[in-house]
C-alpha cells in the first residue's frame, strides 16, 4: 500500500500534465483509471 500511497499523485500529475497537452486523452485515461480500480476492488490484483 505503502508504493500506491506515492505513486498516486505522480501518476495524477503525468495525467493532468498529458489531458492539457492533448485533450482527448481524457477519455482513454479515465476508461483505464476505471478499468484498473474496478480489477483491485474485486481482488484479481493484489
Amino acid at each position: 500500500m505503502t508504493l500506491s500511497t506515492h505513486l498516486t499523485p505522480i501518476v495524477s500529475l503525468i495525467a493532468g500534465v498529458l489531458i492539457l497537452i492533448m485533450p482527448r486523452l481524457l477519455n482513454f485515461i479515465v476508461a483505464i483509471y476505471l478499468i484498473i480500480i474496478g480489477i483491485i476492488g474485486l481482488g484479481l490484483i493484489k
